[in-house]
Parts: C-alpha cells; sequence; structure tokens
C-alpha cells in the first residue's frame, strides 16, 4: 500500500468513525491532545504526515489508529488516565502503530471482516445490507494488532514519550492497572484496549526497562509526569453510558433528547450509536436495528428502504402504534449471488413509525428458516415504541468524574467513604485512580470520584 493510498483509506474511515460514535465536545480537552499530538509527531520517524487526533464520545476503555495518521481515543480511555504521562505514552504506542505502518500493512492482507459487531457478538455477514457504515466504525474499534506489532509500538511509545521529557514507564503501569481492571469482577466497562491490543508478554518490565534505557541516554534533569494537572483537565467529563443519549435500564431503552422509550427482549444485547441502534439475541442469529429515516413522509420513507435494501414486499399496511401513524411491512432479501432458499434468503419485519417529524425506521432481520422463532420478538419490541413523558427518565443526567481534595490524610478507602461512595463501588474507584483501598493520602492530594 502506497502512502497515498494510506492517506486516502484514513480518510475514507475518519467519517465512519466519527458518524458512529460522535466526537466529544470539550475544546480545551482537544487542544491538549493535538497539541501533544502534533508534538510528538514532529519527532516521530513521519514528521511529514498529516496526523489527526480525535476524542470519541464513547465510554469503551480504548484508543486506536487508523491508516494515514488517524488517532482516536475515546472518552473512556481518557476517564481512566491519571496522569498527563500515561496519557503520553498510550498516545506514543498509537503513532507508533501509524509510524510503523502496521495498520496500513494490516489493511492491505485482510480488509476488515463483513461483520456488525453488537457488544462482541458477529452478527452473520448477510446483515451487512442493513449496518455497513456503523459497522465499519466499530470494526476499526475492534480491530486487533498482533504481538509483535504491540511489541514494536510499545518500544516506539516509550521513544517517542522520552524525547518529549515524559515519564515513559508511566504507559506500563496504566497497562497494569487495565490488567487489573480486567481481573475485578465488579468492575463495569472492562477495558477494551486489552482485547484489542494484545499483551506481547512481560509488557510492564520491558517497558519500565526500555524508559530507564532512554532516560539513561537523553539525561533530562526532569521527568515529567503532570498527574494533577491532568485530573484538572478531565474534572468533569462525562463517565460511563450518557443517557442523554439513550440508556437502557430493565431492558428498556430511553431516549430524553428523541423523546422515546422501547422494550426489547430480555438476555438480548443492545449497543447504541448516533446513526443506529442495534440489539441481537447471544446466538447472534437475528437483529433488530433502529435509525431515522432521511425521509420526512411515512409512504415515502418506506418506498425509500424498498428500493435501496431490494426488498419483496410479501405485506404492507398502514397501522396505529401506541398514538403513532406507522406502517408494517414484511419482506425479504435475496443476497445477490445465492440461490432463492431458506437459508440465503434474510427475512425482515419492519415497523415506520412517526414521531415529532421524524420517521423512525425498525428492521428486524433474521434467515427466513428462523423467522417464525422470531417474528414475536421482532413485533413486540417495535410495537411497543412510544412517547416518552416520565420527567424522571428524560432529567436522567450523565454520571461524571469529579476531582475532589482530599480534606483529612487517611487511607484510599477512608477518603472514599468521607466523599460518601457506596462500599460496593470502592474497589472500583479505587482503580481509576490507581490505587489499592490501602494506600495512604494525605491531606490535599487529589483524587477521582464519580457523580452527577
Amino acid at each position: 500500500m502506497s502512502e497515498e493510498q494510506e492517506i486516502a483509506l484514513g480518510a475514507n474511515y475518519d467519517p465512519s468513525v466519527i458518524a458512529t460514535f460522535g466526537l466529544y465536545e470539550d475544546e480545551e480537552l482537544q487542544n491538549f491532545i493535538t497539541e501533544k499530538g502534533s508534538e510528538m509527531a514532529k519527532i516521530s520517524h513521519r514528521p511529514n504526515l498529516e496526523y489527526h487526533f480525535r476524542i470519541l464520545d464513547s465510554p469503551v476503555v480504548n484508543a486506536f489508529a487508523v491508516p494515514g495518521g488517524y488517532i482516536y481515543f475515546t472518552r473512556g480511555i481518557l476517564a481512566q488516565f491519571n496522569s498527563e504521562a500515561e496519557f503520553i505514552g498510550v498516545l506514543g504506542h498509537e503513532l507508533g502503530h501509524v509510524t510503523a505502518r502496521h495498520s496500513a500493512s494490516q489493511q492491505s492482507k485482510q480488509q476488515l471482516s463483513q461483520l456488525a459487531l453488537i457488544g462482541g457478538l458477529a452478527i452473520s455477514p448477510e446483515f451487512r445490507y442493513f449496518a455497513d457504515y456503523a459497522m465499519q466504525g466499530m470494526q476499526l474499534l475492534f480491530l486487533k494488532f498482533s504481538r509483535d506489532n504491540e511489541t514494536e509500538s510499545d518500544r516506539l511509545g516509550v521513544e517517542y514519550s522520552s524525547k518529549i521529557k515524559y515519564d515513559a514507564s508511566k504507559m506500563a503501569d496504566f497497562f497494569l492497572v487495565l490488567k487489573e481492571m480486567q481481573l475485578n469482577s465488579e468492575q463495569g466497562g472492562v477495558p477494551t484496549f486489552l482485547s484489542t491490543h494484545p499483551d506481547p508478554g512481560d509488557r510492564y518490565n520491558s517497558v519500565h526497562n526500555e524508559a530507564k534505557q532512554w532516560q539513561d541516554s537523553l539525561r533530562y534533569n526532569d521527568w515529567r509526569v503532570k498527574r494533577e494537572t491532568y485530573l484538572k483537565r478531565i474534572d468533569g467529563i462525562v463517565y460511563g453510558d450518557d443517557p442523554r443519549q439513550g440508556y437502557v435500564e430493565s431492558n428498556s431503552f430511553y431516549h430524553p433528547q428523541l423523546k422515546f422509550k422501547f422494550p426489547y427482549p430480555k438476555e438480548w444485547k443492545l449497543i447504541n450509536t448516533p446513526l443506529q441502534v442495534q440489539i441481537a439475541p447471544e446466538d447472534g442469529k437475528a437483529i433488530i436495528i433502529l435509525s431515522l429515516s432521511e425521509k420526512n413522509n411515512l409512504d415515502q420513507a418506506v418506498d425509500a428502504n424498498i428500493e435501496a435494501l431490494n426488498l419483496t414486499v410479501y405485506e404492507r399496511k398502514s397501522l396505529n402504534v401506541n398514538g403513532l401513524p406507522a406502517i408494517s411491512i414484511n419482506s425479504k432479501q435475496i443476497p445477490e449471488g445465492t440461490q432463492s432458499n431458506a437459508q440465503d434468503t434474510i427475512r425482515l419485519q419492519s415497523y415506520f413509525i412517526q414521531h415529532d417529524q421524524k420517521i423512525y425506521v425498525f428492521h428486524g432481520i433474521t434467515f427466513d428458516s428462523m423467522f417464525d422463532k422470531y417474528r414475536d420478538a421482532f413485533t413486540s419490541t417495535m410495537a411497543s415504541f412510544n412517547r416518552l413523558t416520565d420527567p424522571d427518565k428524560l432529567n436522567k443526567q450523565p454520571q461524571r468524574i469529579r476531582i475532589k481534595q482530599v480534606q483529612q490524610s487517611g487511607s484510599v478507602k477512608d477518603v472514599l467513604g468521607y466523599y460518601g461512595i457506596p462500599e460496593a463501588q470502592k474497589k472500583n474507584i479505587s482503580l481509576l485512580n490507581n490505587m489499592d483501598l490501602t494506600d495512604k493520602l494525605e491531606r490535599g492530594d487529589l483524587i477521582k470520584i464519580i457523580s452527577n
């Protein structure tokens, strides 16, 4: 792959990543990341490449790079860092993937597999017709490098961090706390970083050794960590799912901004992106997708979907869904190049519902042979779509990282108790601070807690 092809590929991926996750709007934090990324890029092995640094509005703990100099951090991983040095280390690691052309090499060897990802579930390739754009962004988030690539990126990350005078050993400390998060069964939001960045083996010691060698070589007087500076930067960052963009409670999905709600089947998994909501059972043999139509007329929305998806319609009827005008269609789609049989044919139950001058499009999708099994799950979900009027649901606020100054010296456990953190959450909050509950804090130290 030439550099021109690599740059074009990254420019093509970037809009799908942004559309899938959205950008996290924090101008000061974005300026900081761009400034540090640009500073590091200048001393990298590809200083003339134009780099782009993004913050994605996702609670997933991950960072990733795609060809052509596009580097992404989720707000989830930014909330997990406890110093500028930790952030800089991971920034250097991702920059290393770009400068070593790992992502470009991987793309040239294997194109992204056509899978829609639902919380880690691989949905049948045929469903790409309905989830293609969002799917591409999801695939990039879960793209995995080899252990050799990880070793090289660790080495480059240490080099680049050290050259801009940061303590690169903090990257190893961060990887260690991610491992502890993974081992802690109570920890919510297990770091995706560890599944997409395989541990090359003894990473902690090798990164520390590399960092020491660079520090001995460069001989700076003051290796930067900047813990307090970084913590103040992320004070107020949204932590976990942002309910304003849609949230789940007791197997129901609520969207306060668009003012709608609907239940979905128990044991099914739901993932919410700015483009669409996707819901699937554990066996991955069906999927419900909710999106918005570009049309503002029900009949036009139905006709546009039939044409775009090349559907053969069995039944089309007008109906009322909890007082909202709607049209349902029962249809099939035969993927190109296949024969018309139950194993190839995709069956759909679709609802088009008008609410507040928008057309909501539900597609329940499975294979013809399994349609009877999933029909009730499809229709019960779609027919339960309704207006959201409950003030408690409409006004639900996100949790945020709050930076507090310790008022009285004591253990982490005691300090968290002072701030009213429930006993069951103390271990999670200590990991969020990269500390043990028995670690000592002094009056005036800063610590993260989570609150509204």
